[in-house]
């Protein structure tokens, strides 16, 4: 068995997308999914199977979300070993040792790269940075990512790219999840 994060993308955002953390849990366990545990109301999914390949695990939860719940809601689907590279990774806190509730991953569903990257225009950004790395985007947002231009409407216009946003704590409780397996 593998253990798996999945992240959706745009739920109980704004009274949009409303699924209850027990439907999801039940949803995923509907679909051969095992020990799965929830983490809080956006939509983050810890889970084991024994399927390995990320694409088809990606379409079987999208479709179950659908028939079940209606709408379209995007998953971003991530092991236990990429979640604990993407902890050791930040260059904000290993180069630069920053605030780590002012720090933000932002989670592609495919890797950022070529000219989308290249030209990526910067707005005012009131000191808020970020760094691409592969299929993550990580934040600095010294003001609060609710008041930074580098939301995931940001990145998904300017990369063509779904995304979906976690604050640092939540990654690393992900992980913690993931690792009392």
């Amino acid at each position: 068995m593998k253990t798996y994060i999945s992240l959706l993308r745009g739920i109980n955002v704004s009274g949009k997308n409303r699924i209850s953390m027990p439907d999801l849990k039940r949803l995923y366990e509907s679909l051969g999914l095992v020990d799965v545990v929830t983490y809080i109301q956006s939509g983050n999914v810890v889970f084991d199977t024994e399927k390995s390949n990320q694409a088809e695990i990606i379409k079987l939860i999208e479709a179950g979300i659908t028939r079940s719940f209606g709408g379209d809601v995007r998953v971003i689907l991530r092991d236990k070993r990429n979640i604990k590279k993407i902890l050791e990774s930040n260059p904000f806190l290993n180069q630069r040792n920053l605030d780590p509730n002012k720090l933000y991953v932002t989670f592609l569903c495919e890797a950022a790269t070529g000219l989308g990257v290249q030209n990526l225009p910067l707005p005012n950004n009131n000191g808020d940075e970020f760094m691409i790395y592969d299929k993550e985007v990580y934040l600095f947002c010294p003001n609060g990512y609710g008041k930074t231009k580098f939301s995931n409407t940001f990145f998904e216009k300017k990369l063509n790219i779904t995304a979906t946003t976690r604050n640092w704590k939540t990654v690393n409780s992900l992980y913690e999840i993931a690792e009392r397996r």
